[in-house]
């Protein structure tokens, strides 16, 4: 018995070790967000897909809270939001919707591209219960693609939240989130990609001021009349 005890104990050791290093759903969320929460801005391409349209264009974010899309497909639809007003302008329509942001409400301001900051991530961590799709291993971001990420599949706790379920695509080696694929409640499936993402670039406050074109027309609290 005591020489079948020295020829098991490496195995014990190798077996402890390996269940030391398992990373469950939670903390790997965990510590994407805290890799969002050094980020103070970025910069990346965006495209936006929902049911059978899609949009593209580059996005910018200032932490905390700052975001603007500047849309190549719609050409010129732009998206901004400086922290307190969200600010819409649809060129076909010649139309600038506006809408005043209190707190409570800014997880609704950028819909789904809001959750790739540190802010967003943080809401998903307290409203989501997290598990990997498969497993903690890197796959292929989709069929015939050559990019693996680990993919996070996030439930929601309560049916207040917008979405049903989320899957998050991260990259394995920046920690940074390559793909958000969401189920809305009325069963709308939406994406958003992120490509060429660049970190830490210096993005002003004034990138988050918009001047309305003068022609187009104003529409205020186009989302909702009250700002409790």
């Amino acid at each position: 018995m005591k020489y079948l005890f020295f020829i098991l104990l490496p195995l014990m050791l190798v077996t402890t070790a390996n269940a030391q290093e398992i990373v469950t759903a939670e903390q790997y969320l965990k510590t994407v967000s805290e890799r969002y929460g050094g980020i103070r801005d970025y910069e990346a391409r965006i495209a936006i897909r929902s049911g059978s349209s899609e949009m593209q264009g580059n996005v910018s974010y200032l932490s905390p809270c700052f975001l603007r899309i500047d849309f190549t497909r719609p050409a010129d639809q732009v998206i901004v939001f400086n922290g307190e007003l969200l600010t819409v302008y649809l060129p076909e329509y010649r139309a600038v919707l506006n809408q005043n942001i209190t707190p409570s409400r800014r997880s609704s301001a950028g819909g789904g591209a809001s959750l790739a900051s540190s802010q967003g991530l943080a809401l998903l961590q307290r409203n989501y219960v997290a598990s990997f799709v498969s497993s903690p291993d890197p796959v292929r971001l989709e069929d015939g693609s050559q990019e693996e990420v680990v993919k996070l599949r996030l439930a929601r706790r309560s049916i207040s939240e917008g979405f049903r379920e989320i899957i998050l695509s991260i990259s394995p080696s920046s920690k940074l989130i390559r793909r958000i694929e969401g189920l809305t409640i009325a069963g709308v499936n939406v994406r958003f990609d992120f490509t060429n993402i660049k970190t830490n670039v210096g993005i002003p406050e004034l990138r988050f001021l918009y001047d309305s074109p003068a022609s187009a027309y104003m529409y205020n609290n186009f989302l909702f009349r009250d700002t409790d």
